[in-house]
Formats: C-alpha cells, sequence, structure tokens
C-alpha cells in the first residue's frame, strides 16, 4: 500500500514522503481498516517536529483520528465486523495518512450515520476533546459566555458548535476577515477579529463588564495572558493546547484576586481512567449530529498526495475547519 511516512524530524512538508510500505496486520484487540478519511490534527504536525508527548519510533505514519471500513479483525475483537464503518484513534505508527491503518477496538467506534467519511473522521478528537472540556472540565451552563479562541480551527470550531448545543453565548476570537466569516457560520452570536479589535474589550462590553463565564483556550501565551484580565467572577479558563507555541506560566495570585479556576484538560487520559466516560460521549455526539447541532466543518477534501501540503498548511495556521485526506 501506499502510505506518508516521516523517518526524520522536521516541518512536515520536508519530512513527509509518499512510500509503499507493507499493509498492517492486526494484532490482538486491533482492527484493520481502509481509510475512508483522516483529518490534519496540530498532534500530526508536533510529531512531525518531534515536540508531541507520544513520539513514534521512526519511521511512523501521522493521522491520528480516522474513519475507515473494517478490513480484518485481530484476535479477541467483539462487537465489530468486516465491512463496518467506524472512527476512532489510529494506533501508530500505523496512521491514518496511508490507504490502510491500524486501529485500537477499545477505542474504536460506529461512524455516525447523520455524517459522511470526511466529517465522521473529524468528530472524533476535536470534538471528544470540547465536550470533556465544555462538560466534564468547566462545567458549561445554559446563559453562560463562553470565549473561544482560534474559534473557525478545526478544535475551535468543535467548541463552538457545542456551546452552541449547550446553551452558552459564544464570542469567537479569529485572525482575519475570512475566519470570521467562517466563526459567523458556524453559529457564534460574536465574532472578534483580533487582527482589528482587543477582544478583552469586546469581551467586557458585551456581558456588562462582568467577563466570560468559560475561556476555551487551545492558543495558549499571550492569549492565555490577555484571557485573565476578561475572565468573569467564579469563571473558569480551559487550558486544552498551546498551538501559539508559548507555554505560559500563570500568575497564581491573580486567578486568587479574581476568583477564577484554571483547568487543565488531557482528553487522551480519559481513556485509561474513565473508558466508559468516551463511550458516553461518542454516544452523546452521534445523538447531536443527529439533530444537526454538530457537524465538523471541512474545509478541504484531498487524494493522498497532496496530505503533506495540507497538513504543512495547518502548521503554518492557514487553514479553516478541518483540513482532510478523503481518497
Amino acid at each position: 500500500m501506499k502510505a506518508w511516512q516521516v523517518a526524520a524530524l522536521g516541518e512536515p512538508v520536508d519530512v513527509l514522503r509518499l512510500v509503499d510500505v507493507a499493509d498492517p496486520e492486526p494484532g490482538p484487540g486491533q482492527l484493520v481498516v481502509r481509510v475512508l478519511a483522516s483529518p490534519a490534527n496540530f498532534p500530526d504536525v508536533l510529531m512531525c517536529r518531534g515536540e508531541y508527548q507520544v513520539r513514534p519510533d521512526l519511521p511512523f505514519t501521522p493521522g491520528v483520528e480516522l474513519c475507515g471500513e473494517v478490513v480484518a479483525l485481530g484476535a479477541g475483537v467483539d462487537g465489530f465486523a468486516v465491512g463496518d464503518r467506524v472512527l476512532g484513534g489510529a494506533a501508530l505508527p500505523h496512521g491514518g495518512f496511508a490507504e490502510f491503518a491500524l486501529l485500537d477496538a477499545a477505542t474504536t467506534f460506529p461512524a455516525p450515520a447523520a455524517l459522511d467519511d470526511a466529517e465522521a473522521a473529524a468528530l472524533y478528537i476535536g470534538y471528544q476533546t470540547g465536550w470533556f472540556g465544555l462538560h466534564r472540565r468547566a462545567g458549561l451552563r445554559a446563559g453562560e459566555t463562553l470565549l473561544v479562541h482560534a474559534a473557525a480551527g478545526g478544535v475551535g470550531s468543535a467548541a463552538v458548535q457545542l456551546g452552541r448545543a449547550a446553551g452558552a453565548r459564544v464570542i469567537g476570537v479569529v485572525g482575519g476577515p475570512e475566519k470570521a466569516a467562517v466563526a459567523r457560520a458556524l453559529g457564534a452570536d460574536v465574532v472578534v477579529d483580533r487582527r482589528a479589535e482587543d477582544f478583552v474589550e469586546v469581551v467586557k462590553a458585551e456581558t456588562g463588564g462582568r467577563g466570560a463565564d468559560v475561556v476555551y483556550d487551545p492558543v495558549g501565551g499571550d492569549t492565555y495572558q490577555r484571557s485573565t484580565k476578561c475572565v468573569a467572577f467564579e469563571g473558569r479558563i480551559l487550558v486544552v493546547g498551546f498551538a501559539g507555541g508559548r507555554i505560559q506560566s500563570p500568575a497564581l495570585n491573580h486567578a486568587l484576586v479574581k476568583n477564577y479556576s484554571i483547568v487543565g484538560l488531557h482528553w487522551g487520559l480519559y481513556h485509561r481512567h474513565d473508558p466508559a466516560a468516551v463511550a458516553e460521549c461518542h454516544d452523546a455526539l452521534t445523538a447531536l449530529a443527529a439533530e444537526g447541532a454538530v457537524r465538523p466543518l471541512v474545509s478541504e477534501r484531498l487524494p493522498l498526495g497532496e496530505v503533506a501540503e495540507g497538513v504543512q498548511r495547518l502548521a503554518d495556521g492557514s487553514t479553516v475547519g478541518r483540513v482532510v485526506y478523503a481518497p
């Protein structure tokens, strides 16, 4: 089969190579799937650079989530059959940027019928992260104000839709007019172009000076620091990631004086500590998709040969929604 492989570390467009490799074989508890779609995620970028907490041995095939058709079952696999359409996280080093990939049955779920292959592939990491962050970690309530950074990106766009579905008022922050239009189309009540406006002042104006009850921050750095200036009394800042490239050092005296919470979210830990909650989340997301309340924004559908360039565009911050390999 053909697969993109990383044999040395660096920028995605420099280190990804399309090569011929042997088809993967399922180990115990694993599935082999024909890849129907696999989105580019920021962890794919970081793994190409060697900067992610998961560092697969070289060479490896990125593509950390996917939708696929089951073609083979490993020993001990129950509940799946050849021909099933499924989604889940790839079992690296056999990621989704290939013609065939491996999935662990324990983290594989039926693909929602309401979504096409590319949309279903993008429902897993970003939407599970948003659901756990907003509901399990931040306790978002109907009527609260949710501030979402990078609201037109893959992770941010999921948070916008999930916030709206939860009954929150959503303020989305983006960079540029094109991304602002995307955030509005996703359902954000207020959109701030950070290049033209100060989101701190907009949040204060929109909330009568109270601030945002929940801040969803996948960017970090200065974005986090400025968010502390517009978080509400008893507000919660969700630390989701550091796409901006700098890990901030929170001023805990400021959190004390303003009475807000700094809440970390490592979604992957739920697979180890509470796998039943991951299945519960998938059921909730499937129901929301069936209602039309959530639908992953797929901005690009790429053939296999264009995957490296697509991952690099994500790395460069020039994409909106999800860029998906869709053979």
